[in-house]
């Protein structure tokens, strides 16, 4: 493929801690390694400015808000007050628009978004001759079907759950092709969002299991205490992701055996309920939040089971890890996931919601060290030739070349001005 300019663009902040930004990185890296120049854009950290993250420009929020509120106002649009979810949603989906319109999207030779709400905006402002691939990293409606019940509970939520499920479905058909990593998210699109089966393409993701490796013979000022096993869990500390679930599991795992820690690595909005939780189990001496860390392939070639309690995932980063990594796992049977694990040969697969299934097989695998070491072993042999950088980006250009020639065909039939 010749050299081409390539825009990696998503409306969740960047950086962050995530999957979704540790692909953007690393498929930055390696399409810069093979010569194509690579811009990223998407939300800063404080999730205000829009950002270009290589070259450190911003468009501030605070410039566009009023010009927003002179046009969307409650006199104009009452229906869109009507809701603080969706309000929220438009006005920060609008200003990643207005943001990402003053970078200008002419020199891009492609443009390729990782969330339906990017591709969506990207789709409303690009050039008809540039085309846009989207690489969906999970359902976003599925998500916020989820928080409707819980976080995001209102009187009228079914008005968001509306909202959203047509914005998946305007995000998910706006790109020339769209991504998926397994056959779960891709049947979601198909028979619930109108996605055409020619649209959609399964791929799973690149990941950079050489550097991997190589970081977790890097010392970490952590260790693992010489008596007792590590259980460690990584990712978000949100609901959706099941911690609380684990630590209920944990306080009945501790009245049979105490031979073990528990290290949960991240940061997130539920981390004070969390901790208060802990507490209230009596698991201060087992549980310890390690918060947001950079040593994570360290910490994870010190721990004996990774476990990831999610109750909706698509294809985790920390899944991943810890399949490079060797560990055995024990993960909840939901979304991507059983795509990801082969049931009682590269991990477990248990209910999600259900912290007893978690504390019996947490239990089974302290309890047996054989099935243990072989479940890790599987899972690095299998994750190794899964999850090969060289073979998800040799089969990205060619998604990127398809998308190129889907735009110059359209041209030649006079369907792009």
């Amino acid at each position: 493929m010749y050299i081409v300019k390539i825009l990696l663009a998503t409306y969740w902040p960047i950086p962050h801690l995530g999957g979704v930004w540790s692909y953007m990185q690393q498929l930055s890296k390696r399409l810069e390694m093979l010569g194509h120049e690579v811009d990223i854009l998407g939300y800063d950290e404080d999730n205000l400015n829009i950002c270009m993250l290589n070259t450190g420009e911003k468009v501030e929020r605070d410039k566009l808000i009023p010009l927003l509120h002179a046009k969307l106002n409650k006199q104009n649009y009452p229906e869109l007050y009507e809701n603080l979810l969706v309000e929220y949603t438009e006005f920060q989906r609008y200003v990643f628009e207005l943001g990402t319109a003053y970078f200008g999207l002419k020199k891009y030779d492609i443009i390729h978004t990782q969330d339906v709400i990017s591709t969506a905006c990207m789709d409303r402002i690009r050039p008809r001759n540039i085309p846009l691939v989207a690489t969906l990293h999970g359902s976003v409606a599925h998500e916020i079907q989820h928080q409707l019940t819980t976080i995001h509970k209102s009187s009228n939520s079914y008005m968001a759950s509306d909202y959203y499920n047509e914005l998946e479905k305007i995000g998910a058909t706006s790109s020339d092709i769209t991504i998926v990593a397994n056959n779960w998210l891709k049947n979601i699109l198909i028979d619930e969002f109108n996605v055409s089966k020619e649209q959609v393409k399964v791929l799973h993701y690149g990941f950079d299991t050489e550097n991997f490796l190589k970081q977790m013979n890097v010392k970490s000022l952590i260790s693992a205490p010489e008596d007792k096993k590590v259980i460690i869990y990584t990712g978000r500390l949100t609901e959706l992701k099941g911690v609380h679930h684990l630590l209920t599991a944990l306080s009945r795992l501790k009245k049979l055996r105490q031979d073990w820690v528990c290290w949960i690595v991240g940061t997130g909005p539920e981390e004070t309920k969390l901790r208060a939780r802990r507490k209230s189990l009596g698991l201060e001496d087992y549980v310890y939040f390690l918060g947001k860390r950079d040593d994570i392939p360290s910490l994870l070639g010190k721990s004996d089971i990774f476990v990831l309690p999610t109750m909706l995932d698509n294809q985790p980063l920390s899944l991943i890890e810890a399949q490079i990594a060797g560990k055995a796992t024990i993960v909840s049977n939901v979304g991507g996931l059983p795509e990801m694990v082969e049931h009682n040969v590269t991990g477990l697969l248990i209910p999600p919601e259900n912290p007893y299934k978690l504390y019996r097989n947490l239990y089974l695998l302290l309890n047996n060290g054989y099935l243990r070491r072989s479940l890790g072993s599987k899972a690095k042999r299998w994750g190794m030739k899964h999850w090969s950088m060289d073979s998800g980006v040799k089969s990205l250009l060619g998604i990127y070349e398809e998308a190129i020639s889907i735009r110059k065909k359209a041209k030649k039939n006079g369907q792009v001005t």
